[in-house]
């Protein structure tokens, strides 16, 4: 009677041992339902990360290509502002040697016209002195002499006149070329000035543009790391699924296992679409970073 109920016993554990496998049976077989939906998604997120990383490919080679032409067209730019402000500088050399030269002669002339006041006090002292000697003479010598020296004073007189245009016209030339001289410099300071905004402006455009390109590329590198940890966990996840499946675990420990990694770790950035695709995104195309 005792071993009537001892196998009744047993026969009722096996049941309950039975039914337990099977449902632990059956739980497996959702999870691992479950899992393939969940990779099964993240491969459609991967496709469409490809395609991502396909354009974001053509528009850095894009980018890339309006950088080489921007550089190029900064590079002509700066040659051809340098030539021009050495034909400036040229240019204002020349004004420079011509002023000189300018100078030289307005000094010539005042010394000239210095000279031939010298020479008219001499020659009217001379004349004087003349006259006083011819009046002693006859009169008709006398207007002679009279004449002779009046055709010379006349003579004298424009040779002055000439000698003081010339002096003037020069004066004027020389103020005129100062003025110009004057408005060149000043229009040669503007237009270094307007030159040094310019490189500067086109200096500060490049460290932005190069500081704006470094946080995108730390920014990605952190999200490519994050996606990295995501995947390895994944990746534990399932191998401890298959073992449970293979090695029949009890269900304790499969519930343990979901609860730990794939409800927490799977699902949450499976929904997550805008999360997934920036971390698949980083971690397909590391070299972004």
């Amino acid at each position: 009677m005792e071993e009537q109920k001892e196998d009744q016993l047993d026969y009722e554990s096996e049941k309950v041992e039975i039914l337990r496998l099977a449902q632990s049976k059956k739980n497996i077989n959702s999870l691992n339902m479950d899992l393939e939906r969940d990779m099964q998604r993240i491969d459609e997120a991967n496709q469409d990360l490809l395609v991502k990383i396909h354009e974001k490919e053509d528009e850095i080679q894009r980018l890339e290509n309006e950088i080489t032409q921007t550089r190029d067209l900064a590079e002509d730019e700066e040659w051809e502002e340098n030539n021009a402000t050495m034909e400036r500088e040229r240019a204002l050399q020349e004004v420079e040697e011509e002023t000189a030269r300018l100078e030289r002669k307005n000094e010539s002339l005042v010394h000239s016209i210095a000279e031939l006041e010298r020479k008219l006090t001499r020659k009217s002292q001379k004349a004087t002195k003349c006259e006083q000697d011819n009046l002693k003479g006859t009169p008709e010598e006398s207007k002679v002499k009279l004449q002779q020296l009046e055709a010379s004073c006349a003579d004298q007189e424009k040779k002055l006149a000439k000698a003081i245009e010339d002096y003037a016209f020069v004066a004027q030339l020389c103020e005129d070329q100062a003025l110009c001289i004057k408005k060149y410099q000043e229009t040669l300071k503007k237009i270094q000035e307007e030159l040094e905004t310019r490189f500067l402006e086109r200096e500060v455009s490049k460290v932005m543009c190069m500081n704006s390109t470094s946080k995108e590329y730390n920014s990605q590198n952190n999200k490519s790391r994050a996606s990295l940890e995501w995947k390895q966990e994944g990746t534990v996840t399932e191998e401890r699924l298959v073992g449970c499946s293979l090695w029949g675990r009890k269900q304790s420990d499969m519930t343990e296992v979901l609860s730990a990694h794939t409800h927490i770790h799977i699902y949450p950035h499976i929904f997550d679409s805008d999360n997934i695709l920036q971390k698949l995104f980083i971690y397909h195309c590391p070299f972004l970073s």
